[in-house]
C-alpha cells in the first residue's frame, strides 16, 4: 500500500505541476507587456497557489512513503489543509466560474481541467486512502482557514493598488461593491470550513469506528 500510494502521489504531483507550467507557458505565448506584473498575477490565483501547494505536498508524501518512513506530524496537517483547498477550488470553480470568461489570461483546455477538476478529485482520493494517516484534531479547521484569510486580504489590498483582481467576484467594482465581495467571501469561507470538517472527519472515521467496536 505505501508503494502504491507513493506512485499515485508522484504521478498526481507531476500531472498538476505539468498543468501549472503548461498554463503559465501558454499564457506567456501571448507576450504580455509587463512580464513581472503578469507573473505576479498568475501566481495570485487561489487555484494556482492551491495546485502548487498540492504538488509539493504530494511529492513530499511520495518521498515519505517511497522510503518506507512514516511522515512527520506536520506533513499530515499540511496535506489535510491542501486537500481542503483543492476540494474548495474544484467546488467553487465548477459551481461559480465554469463557463465564465476570465479576461486576465488565455486558458489552456487540458490544463484548466486538471487544475479545476481532475487534480482536486485525485488529491481528495489520495487523502482518503493515504496509509498511516493520523486522526486530525478539530482545531485543524483554524489552520486550514488561515491561508485563505491571508490570500483574501492580499487580493483586496493589492487589487485596490493595481486595479486587478484574479476573480470577478473579488472585484468591488461589480454591482454590490464590497458588500457583494463580502458575501462571496463568506460563502467561500463556509465552503472551506465545511470541506475541512469533512477532511478531519474522514481522518477520524476509522478510528472512531474501531473505538466503538472495542467499547
Amino acid at each position: 500500500m505505501p508503494r502504491a500510494f507513493a506512485i499515485a502521489a508522484a504521478f498526481t504531483a507531476l500531472l498538476i505541476a505539468a498543468a501549472v507550467v503548461g498554463q503559465w507557458a501558454f499564457s506567456l505565448s501571448f507576450e504580455p507587456d509587463d512580464l513581472g506584473f503578469f507573473t505576479v498575477n498568475f501566481f495570485s490565483f487561489f487555484t494556482i497557489l492551491s495546485n502548487v501547494a498540492a504538488a509539493a505536498a504530494l511529492a513530499s508524501g511520495a518521498w515519505f512513503s517511497g522510503r518506507g518512513a512514516g511522515a512527520p506530524e506536520w506533513f499530515w496537517g499540511v496535506f489535510g489543509a491542501v486537500t481542503t483547498y483543492m476540494a474548495t477550488t474544484g467546488v467553487v470553480y465548477n459551481a461559480l466560474l465554469r463557463g465564465i470568461s476570465l479576461d486576465q489570461e488565455a486558458t489552456l483546455g487540458w490544463s484548466n481541467e486538471v487544475l479545476h477538476l481532475i487534480g482536486p478529485i485525485l488529491v481528495v482520493a489520495l487523502w482518503c486512502v493515504a496509509p498511516g494517516r493520523p486522526a486530525l484534531p478539530w482545531r485543524h479547521l483554524a489552520l486550514a482557514a488561515a491561508f485563505p484569510l491571508v490570500w483574501g486580504a492580499y487580493t483586496l489590498l493589492r487589487g485596490a493598488l493595481v486595479g486587478w483582481y484574479p476573480y470577478p467576484f473579488m472585484n468591488p467594482a461589480q454591482p454590490g461593491g464590497y458588500a457583494a465581495v463580502a458575501l462571496y467571501m463568506v460563502a467561500i469561507a463556509a465552503c472551506i470550513i465545511g470541506a475541512d470538517a469533512a477532511i478531519v472527519r474522514v481522518s477520524r472515521g476509522r478510528r472512531t469506528t474501531i473505538a466503538r467496536a472495542r467499547g
